[in-house]
């Protein structure tokens, strides 16, 4: 979800009472189209981050600061040069726009007070940060847009500020019922969630959405469409979130599905509480936004990092799917073997009434109660030597049966261990847990083993299991990889802990540290729904899960870290859940 506008008041309320008065100590763009003010107010130091890329527009305070290059881009010295040392004397929202005015006094070099202000436009593919003097005229701007680019507006220097007239929209903190209605049937054309957007300023698709959730009503119908009582309610609703807004009463939440930030908001959204997602509250917007995009670089950064392994694994399980089907139709060839045998048998009894020179020969077939079988022969061979011809086609396919056979079982586990390793590297959250991946497929000799620099010692990987806490105070660990299931499986659990795999799919071991207890059944169904999510099958609505007691799991013999059979366990449905 982009920025919408009543996020952005929520962070202007933010930003008013954590820096008004204070004075701007340092200035810096650690990345193109990023800025980066240190501000000393009320003797704390707080970190304000304004990014204007086109794919991720943000402004939050941060704690943590971020290296700058060794030369300073030319926006940031002309901001240390006017407001260097400047005092933030306003920040506020342009209507519910998703445009914040900072503005700023300083002393120029005659000694006479410079306001300045640094306008931020959280716009998508339009967002800026423009630098304007007292009187409105653009010193500068991150992104300079000449005429060229936007017939709209001019960004350059020496040219005056202003919004388009285009990109404005009816202000919703003043309305009356009569103005909304006007503004809605302005758009009658298009959907009632896509009207409500493109009519106010500062409402989301999303926030639409959750207005016309709460309403009841049906998001593609048109405003012609509408009762006059359900105008009515529609207004009622959309006024009572706006009102929220004016009294800046803000409840930042994040929604989250399988650990994942899935959306956020300054205000709950009831359409996604319907759908089941987890909410997350937080005390201040700057706290979400950081957390949020902090989980979603995070997951992005993992999969990119993993995006060559799962590529290698990807290729060598297609390779292993094409080569167990051909060994299929080699082993399904080959059970035609006992036709040849039986011919075989049939003409070395019936040499003596074979015509010579027949091209086949119909025998009694006394395999199969005497029913006549049609033999075909070679005419230029001998009953015999059609004989021999027959028996040591049945010997050759006889081999390759033994030899296919054998080779399909290592196909076939071959295959599940890939499937195994691609799963894992779905569930891997650290970079340990990808070294450690790394090992196994070295191990099996799929890539090649990372040697250490000359004369230093290869580093220990370290990666660990994930670590739960049942309702009931019982202990329950996840591997995310074989290595850790074959060490949680047979190194930490012991013969009367409890074991969860989800059936028939690659998929975490789950240990519950039963200590000699009898585990109560919450205990049950909450380690089956983790080895539900812990599992290739973590998109069903419903895995089915194995668990007996860990004394009944047994290792098989050369087979892969991880891989086990057992006999005598029970199963449950579990719905996929990635926490307790």
């Amino acid at each position: 979800m982009a920025l919408d506008g009543i996020v952005i008041a929520a962070l202007v309320q933010e930003l008013r009472r954590t820096l008004l008065g204070g004075h701007i100590q340092k200035i810096a763009m650690p990345e193109n189209n990023e800025l980066l003010l240190t501000i000393k107010n009320n003797a704390s130091q707080h970190r304000l981050l304004i990014s204007c890329e086109a794919a991720l527009p943000l402004l939050y305070l941060q704690r943590e600061n971020k290296p700058s290059p060794l030369t300073a881009p030319g926006f940031a010295m002309l901001l240390r040069k006017h407001i260097g040392s400047g005092k933030i004397t306003a920040i506020e929202q342009l209507g519910l726009e998703r445009i914040v005015r900072i503005e700023t006094t300083q002393f120029n070099e005659l000694g006479d007070i410079a306001p300045r202000a640094l306008y931020v436009e959280l716009m998508g593919k339009y967002s800026n940060i423009i630098f304007t003097d007292e009187s409105n005229v653009i010193l500068d701007s991150m992104r300079r847009v000449p005429a060229s680019v936007s017939s709209l507006r001019e960004v350059l220097p020496g040219r005056p500020y202003f919004v388009p007239e285009k990109l404005q929209k009816t202000n919703p903190l003043s309305l009356t019922e009569e103005t909304f209605a006007a503004a809605l049937a302005a758009e009658s054309g298009l959907p009632l969630d896509r009207a409500l957007s493109a009519a106010f300023s500062g409402i989301s698709s999303l926030a639409a959405q959750d207005i016309l959730y709460r309403t009841s009503i049906d998001p593609r119908a048109g405003f012609s469409d509408l009762r006059p009582e359900e105008t009515v309610r529609l207004f009622a609703t959309f006024e009572s979130v706006i009102e929220k807004v004016r009294n800046g009463q803000f409840s930042p939440v994040m929604y989250v599905r399988d650990e994942l930030p899935v959306e956020f908001a300054a205000l709950p959204l009831a359409m996604l509480e319907a759908e089941g997602l987890s909410l997350r509250a937080y005390d201040s917007m700057s706290e979400l936004l950081y957390s949020y995009y902090s989980l979603r670089a995070k997951s992005a950064r993992m999969r990119q990092k993993s995006a060559d392994l799962r590529r290698l694994v990807q290729n060598h399980l297609e390779r292993s799917q094409r080569k167990r089907i051909l060994q299929e139709k080699q082993l399904a060839d080959s059970q035609k073997k006992e036709k040849y045998r039986v011919y075989g048998d049939l003409l070395n009894t019936y040499a003596f009434q074979v015509p010579p020179g027949a091209d086949s020969f119909v025998a009694e077939n006394f395999y199969d109660d005497n029913k006549p079988l049609r033999i075909p022969l070679d005419k230029n061979l001998t009953p015999a030597e059609n004989a021999k011809k027959y028996f040591d086609r049945y010997a050759k396919l006889k081999r390759t049966e033994l030899a296919v056979d054998q080779e399909l079982e290592k196909t076939v586990q071959e295959e599940a261990h890939l499937s195994s390793v691609l799963t894992a590297l779905e569930l891997a959250t650290e970079e340990s847990d990808l070294a450690e991946i790394r090992e196994e497929l070295a191990a099996f000799q799929y890539v090649k083993r990372q040697r250490s620099p000359k004369g230093k010692r290869p580093q220990k990987i370290q990666s660990h299991p994930l670590h739960f806490r049942s309702s009931d105070g019982f202990d329950i660990y996840v591997g995310k990889n074989n290595f850790q299931n074959e060490e949680l499986t047979f190194k930490v659990a012991s013969g009367s802990d409890w074991w969860f795999h989800a059936k028939g799919m690659p998929g975490s071991h789950v240990i519950v540290k039963a200590n000699g207890q009898e585990l109560p059944d919450r205990c049950f169904e909450e380690a089956a729904a983790l080895a539900a999510y812990y599992s290739k099958g973590r998109d069903q609505d419903k895995v089915e899960i194995d668990y007996l007691q860990r004394r009944n799991v047994k290792k098989v013999n050369g087979a892969p870290p991880g891989f086990v059979i057992y006999h005598s366990n029970w199963s449950m449905m579990a719905k996929p859940r990635a926490e307790i």
